[in-house]
């Protein structure tokens, strides 16, 4: 019964995957995507993406980290994914879930789900240009506008060699709207033979036992809802012992958001720490309403010394 920390583009990024799996109860994380178009890309560009790669594609906390690719050509994937697997890649995911417009626009992500041939064509060539022992997995939502063909992608990949399938239950065009159809999954689950993981909607407790059970899975991938409650993997590991979970406070957040930003200098240009504080403050706020003050009181702050002193201060 894994959980699975889901591939958020712009949010969780190496800095986010290293603050969430320090916290614990995240066994699998999975990168955002690296774009692939024209042709292999250098190793550099993977290790920027994911700088795991450098810890035998681990987290410091020893939490496993899947590498993501996003593009349409088979060929040029299969070389891209033979190429990461070459400098230390324990696994390939393949995005048929993004639903950004340019990245649509590009023949990318929840764009391919229009063309199941492809998907196939796609696992199919990155299946066999990786070795065996290293895991072929895909994402993919429940369609672009609709969930016409979605019986047929899910067999597309399956068919095509992947190891396993995760599946955000809705359509590109739902987007993130409320709600998640995790009866969906269990049709999937029931029409492929690979193992299914349930995305989507997962905020507490609550959602994750009425996924599992709608679903049928026994994975479970969170995005959103371990971005606004960083031990939600924790308490659902707590929950399932039968022990009273605890919950982290207020303080605690301040002192995760302290060190949030030494990891975010580390990895991103200046001018971008500001903006991830924030957005990490602006996500916590569903569970934490403490935060939303304090997003309004840092809201003009953009330098970095600014940002340090004002979480430092602000805790006092």
């Amino acid at each position: 019964m894994k959980i699975v920390l889901a591939p958020m583009e712009g949010v969780v990024d190496a800095p986010m995957r290293e603050m969430l799996t320090r916290i614990g109860g995240i066994d699998q994380c999975v990168t955002e995507f690296v774009r692939v178009s024209e042709r292999v890309l250098p190793a550099k560009v993977f290790r920027k993406t994911c700088p795991e790669l450098f810890n035998d594609s681990n987290t410091s906390s020893g939490t496993p980290v899947i590498l993501q690719l996003l593009g349409s050509d088979p060929q040029i994937l299969a070389g891209n994914a033979r190429k990461a697997v070459s400098i230390g890649a324990r696994g390939i995911d393949l995005n048929f879930g993004c639903p950004a417009k340019t990245v649509n626009k590009s023949k990318g992500g929840a764009i391919l789900l229009n063309e199941p041939e492809l998907v196939h064509k796609i696992v199919w060539w990155v299946r066999q240009a990786v070795p065996d022992h290293i895991p072929v997995t895909a994402k993919m939502r429940l369609g672009y506008r609709d969930k016409t063909l979605a019986m047929e992608n899910a067999a597309a990949i399956a068919d095509a060699g992947a190891n396993g399938l995760t599946v955000h239950a809705r359509t590109k065009e739902e987007g993130y709207r409320p709600p998640a159809h995790w009866e969906w999954i269990a049709r999937i689950r029931e029409h492929i033979s690979i193992p299914v993981t349930a995305n989507g909607e997962v905020w507490n407790w609550q959602d994750y036992q009425r996924c599992r059970e709608v679903s049928g899975c026994d994975d479970v991938m969170i995005g959103r809802g371990l971005v606004a409650a960083p031990d939600l993997g924790l308490r659902i590991k707590a929950l399932q012992r039968g022990d009273d979970p605890d919950h982290l406070s207020w303080a605690e957040m301040q002192l995760l958001l302290r060190q949030f930003l030494e990891l975010v200098e580390q990895q991103l240009a200046p001018k971008y720490v500001h903006g991830r504080i924030k957005q990490w403050l602006k996500m916590m706020s569903r569970e934490y309403p403490e935060a939303m003050p304090m997003l309004q009181e840092m809201r003009l702050l953009k330098q970095v010394a600014e940002v340090r002193q004002f979480l430092h201060e602000y805790s006092l």
